[in-house]
């Protein structure tokens, strides 16, 4: 999907917001019928009853009549795919929204005519019941769009997302491979010896966002000034966000680019952010060092970079599984915890070896990548042995 800024008028944006309530009135109704079914009771409706039952709703009901049946509709449509998702077992179960989280609704059966450019940089859509809204053209927004989301970020800023596939990066035909090795103090070591951080917020902003905080702390639930002071927080937090997603796309240009392989971790990265608070009965362990280290891991955005590899380059990126890669030398082979000194220091106890250990392990992904491919042309070239020895202590990569 490409995303574009909105820049509807204030008019406009009322007209959008109202959307956005109706979709999530839509699909909290949807939630609450599936949530009542319980086994021996009849089985809670599908799409097609609920957009009878929309039908009726329309009728009966002035203020829902007014909205657009497109957005309320393909709420309904969106619930039974995340319904599916969930029965499929790739996602979590719906959920109630709630206003001011997850604002948008999303616009099908859109004609060529309705997406139209003004100038270098403005283009327009045509949004029922809205009509054409300005949007910044900062790319080519692609061919063949059939359909788009409106979203509206915390911030409150407004967004156009088109479903439109783009073509993936050609691949330069070197056949280079580079590891690529994901950490929170060095967001991606690359096999090559370069180091890549994704930008956060700068020490003043940093300041500025604790001071927000404190004062949120202080501030009157359902007050003005909680309002504002939650606003300025959803900017900076906004800004971070948005530097992050820059990084990520420059990044995973450039690497589809450079090389034609890109190894990385096989990586559970949802299961790794997971709460370690527990319950009541059974309180968790080092819950506040879990935490940061889980907003280290969103911040190196270390999901969205090998997403958008796989989406620029697919077929070209190769899982490979983790284990052993932080304790591994390069050099010799040797398999050894205490080689690990410290977070970015990488000594081998066997020949000596001495490298950072984020590109030590990167390198290490490389060379699996490269093995396997040779396997897979039907080459006879041995594996490098390595000397695995039982480890008992678990080191973080």
């Amino acid at each position: 999907m490409s995303r574009f800024r909105l820049r509807p008028t204030p008019a406009q944006e009322a007209a959008l917001a109202g959307h956005c309530g109706h979709a999530r009135y839509v699909w909290n109704l949807a939630v609450e019928q599936h949530a009542h079914w319980k086994p021996g009771r009849k089985g809670a409706p599908g799409f097609a009853e609920q957009c009878r039952q929309l039908t009726e709703a329309r009728a009966e009901f002035g203020w829902l009549r007014g909205g657009s049946i497109i957005v309320q509709q393909q709420a309904l449509k969106d619930f039974a795919q995340a319904m599916a998702n969930f029965f499929g077992g790739t996602h979590r179960r719906p959920a109630f929204r709630k206003r001011g989280r997850g604002e948008g609704f999303r616009i099908v059966a859109v004609k060529p005519g309705d997406v139209r450019r003004l100038s270098r940089h403005v283009g327009e859509v045509r949004v029922p019941k809205v009509g054409w809204v300005r949007f910044r053209w900062s790319r080519a927004v692609g061919d063949g769009v059939r359909s788009y989301r409106i979203t509206r970020d915390a911030a409150g800023r407004w967004h156009v997302a088109f479903a439109a596939i783009p073509d993936p990066i050609p691949a330069p035909g070197t056949g280079e491979v580079v590891g690529v090795d994901r950490g929170v103090t060095v967001s991606a070591a690359l096999s090559t010896g370069e180091l890549l951080n994704a930008p956060a917020l700068r020490d003043a902003e940093r300041k500025r966002l604790l001071r927000l905080q404190r004062r949120l702390a202080r501030a009157r639930r359902g007050s003005n000034r909680r309002a504002k002071v939650k606003a300025a927080i959803a900017r900076l937090k906004a800004r971070e966000s948005d530097r992050r997603k820059d990084w990520v796309e420059k990044t995973s240009t450039g690497l589809a680019r450079r090389f034609d392989v890109m190894a990385v971790e096989d990586l559970k990265v949802r299961n790794m952010i997971r709460s370690a608070r527990g319950t009541l009965a059974a309180p968790g362990r080092n819950v506040r060092q879990k935490a940061g280290l889980n907003r280290g891991i969103l911040a190196a955005g270390w999901g969205r970079l090998v997403t958008r590899l796989e989406h620029k380059a697919p077929g070209r990126v190769r899982k490979i599984n983790p284990r052993y890669t932080s304790r591994t030398c390069n050099a010799c082979g040797h398999v050894a915890g205490e080689s690990r000194e410290g977070q970015a220091l990488f000594l081998c106890v066997a020949c000596g070896h001495r490298d950072n250990a984020d590109v030590n392990a990167a390198r290490n992904l490389r060379d699996t990548a490269a093995g396997h491919a040779v396997a897979a042309r039907g080459g006879g070239a041995p594996a490098r042995p390595v000397n695995r020895e039982p480890q008992s202590e678990l080191l973080i990569a």
